[in-house]
């Protein structure tokens, strides 16, 4: 198989798979390296593939037919995140990423694609295992969600309760 049957391969994977694609598996099932995937993904978003790099590998996010896409701030301690991430997920928001505007790099972006109170735990279980620290540290607690839902009904509602919990930054 060439390069090029390679990342068409690959994109059809991607287009097919409801979950991510670990680039070691993708690598091992073509026999070539991580780094060999790596590149072709590289090549892929460069040719214009809309394919998102999550800490559980590779994913082509599908088309919906209509989507309300919001960016929330957000401003809480790190023990709260838990519970931010799960009334998102509650009413049927998907969380894509978080972001952090610090002083010296400007805007800091983590893809999350967090979409399941199963991925919310996941990513709790990462930052204690890891012992890692939030984007929200660097900033104070404040913090950007790009948030997708299929209705203006379910933003209404996860705002309304993200505001009771005081987690949204009022206007």
């Amino acid at each position: 198989m060439n390069s090029k049957e390679r990342r068409t391969y690959i994109e059809e994977i991607l287009k097919k798979s409801n979950n991510p694609e670990k680039g070691h598996e993708l690598a091992e099932q073509l026999g070539v390296t991580r780094q060999i995937i790596v590149k072709d993904i590289a090549i892929l978003r460069a040719e214009g593939k809309k394919i998102i790099a999550t800490p559980e590998g590779y994913l082509m996010p599908k088309e919906q037919k209509s989507i309300v896409k919001r960016v929330m701030a957000f401003s809480h301690k790190t023990e709260n995140i838990e519970d931010e991430l799960k009334v998102i997920i509650k009413f049927g928001g998907i969380i894509e990423d978080v972001i952090v505007e610090h002083p010296l790099y400007g805007e800091i972006r983590g893809m999350l694609m967090i979409k399941t109170f199963y991925d919310v735990e996941n990513f709790i279980k990462k930052i204690n295992k890891y012992k890692a620290e939030p984007l929200l540290i660097l900033t104070g607690g404040v913090h950007l969600h790009t948030v997708v839902a299929e209705n203006e009904e379910i933003i209404k509602n996860m705002i309304k309760e993200l505001k009771e919990k005081g987690y949204l930054i009022s206007d």
